[in-house]
């Protein structure tokens, strides 16, 4: 099959199932293009993407002046130079009566030049819904052909949906071909929203399960440290406010503990101000991004796990985050909240804690107890390992994929084939 992946900006460190999926469907002998919308301008990125030379089939929308007047001038170069290769698409691409302001500003035209000389696709796997609305809009100007099929992955079914409204997939319901969740929850949360339920299936993010290594944890001897991590985005939805106000409660009573955080982002300053505020700088390190070695290694010394994700104030959520598929996969016992999809992922009691939002006497409560009660951290981790390793395996999921891209593309719908449709709990 010809398949091509529209995401955002690639690579990113953060979203390792998009380059999982891509990899996957070219390890199974599919051709594959990925069409971007910028570069991610980062220094760290998966070790897939060079090892797949994932660069030599990306494409690149150009970048588009600020300045009304520059933007004018290189609009009109870009039309001059590729012309010849879809004249119809690029004179689509201005009609401002039927594409309003898209047309208007020519994001439109600079969106559609790396698509003029690409092929008909079977699959469009668009990565998050607003590319979806974008690839209906190529469709219908005629730039991209192919079956598409739209995957939620968390903002874009949360967040998003909260800033424009419950009607912005309206239109991408009734012509996109297929969709997929990463979640029961977004599942749910789509056809609420106008999904035609004979048209989604639950999907989740996989990890290579090899790449972590499981190992039991155990209490280290007396008065040796106990490490503590979390591996995410700082932003407002990871909740990272809370495991630091419980930690610092925790560390009162257990001076032995250190907390590291892995990653970057906009509330940076914010989070190390509030360290710094409560006296506990020795205690708690943002340690910013690392790559996927070096988190492996972080995870492997470490002891618990926390992910104290909330629904900001944006409305956005999330789904079975990756970084805690990876903290069981190695054996970590976790603690997080009622959150979204994670308690599809996190079984109360069982893998892990579950604690509400926004409550940091939980999380240092279900800490303390773990902290007191180590013999349970080896039956966790075990839990945690079997389910991620039945549930979230990159390779099955990549050939659960396959199978769907491939009846979509046959045009046989008929999804209540459990060989296919398989719903994750």
């Amino acid at each position: 099959m010809k398949i091509a992946f529209i995401v955002g900006k690639f690579p990113i460190l953060s979203e390792t199932f998009i380059i999982n999926q891509i990899t996957g469907a070219i390890e199974r002998g599919h051709e594959v293009d990925i069409y971007a919308y910028q570069p991610s301008h980062s220094s760290k990125v998966h070790p897939n993407f060079h090892k797949y030379q994932l660069l030599s089939r990306t494409y690149y929308q150009p970048s588009i002046p600020t300045n009304r007047f520059w933007r004018l001038l290189k609009a009109i170069k870009l039309i001059i130079e590729n012309f010849k290769k879809a004249p119809l698409v690029l004179l689509r691409s201005l009609n401002i009566f039927k594409y309003g302001k898209r047309a208007a500003s020519l994001k439109l035209l600079y969106s559609v030049i790396p698509l003029l000389k690409s092929p008909a696709y079977d699959i469009i796997h668009c990565q998050f819904g607003p590319q979806g609305l974008e690839t209906m809009l190529w469709r219908d100007l005629g730039a991209i052909r192919g079956k598409l099929v739209t995957s939620f992955r968390g903002y874009d079914i949360s967040s998003y949906i909260h800033k424009y409204g419950e009607d912005v997939y309206e239109e991408l319901f009734i012509k996109g071909d297929f969709f997929l969740a990463n979640c029961q929850f977004f599942q749910k949360k789509a056809i609420r929203l106008g999904c035609d339920p004979q048209k989604i299936v639950v999907h989740g993010s996989g990890i290579d399960c090899s790449r972590f290594q499981f190992k039991p944890r155990f209490a280290p001897q007396a008065n040796a440290k106990i490490y503590l991590l979390t591996t995410a985005r700082l932003v407002a939805k990871k909740g990272l406010e809370y495991s630091i106000r419980a930690v610092d409660q925790v560390a009162k009573l257990y001076p032995n503990i250190e907390y590291n955080i892995i990653g970057d982002g906009v509330l940076r300053q914010e989070l190390e101000q509030l360290i710094t505020a409560l006296n506990i700088t020795d205690k708690i390190q943002i340690l910013g991004w690392k790559h996927q070695l070096e988190i492996i290694e972080f995870l492997d010394n470490s002891h618990i796990f926390l992910a104290p994700s909330i629904t900001s104030e944006d409305g956005n959520q999330d789904a079975p985050v990756n970084t805690l598929k990876e903290a069981m996969a190695m054996g970590l016992p976790v603690i997080s909240t009622r959150h979204g999809g994670i308690p599809e992922l996190v079984e109360d009691g069982i893998s892990g804690f579950l604690v509400p939002e926004r409550d940091a006497d939980a999380i240092a409560k279900k800490l303390i107890y773990l902290l007191e009660h180590p013999e349970m951290w080896e039956k966790m981790g075990k839990a945690g390992r079997a389910f991620v390793e039945t549930q979230y395996d990159i390779n099955q999921l990549n050939d659960e994929l396959v199978q769907i891209y491939q009846q979509i593309s046959n045009q046989n719908l008929q999804i209540a084939d459990k060989s296919l449709a398989v719903t994750r709990m």
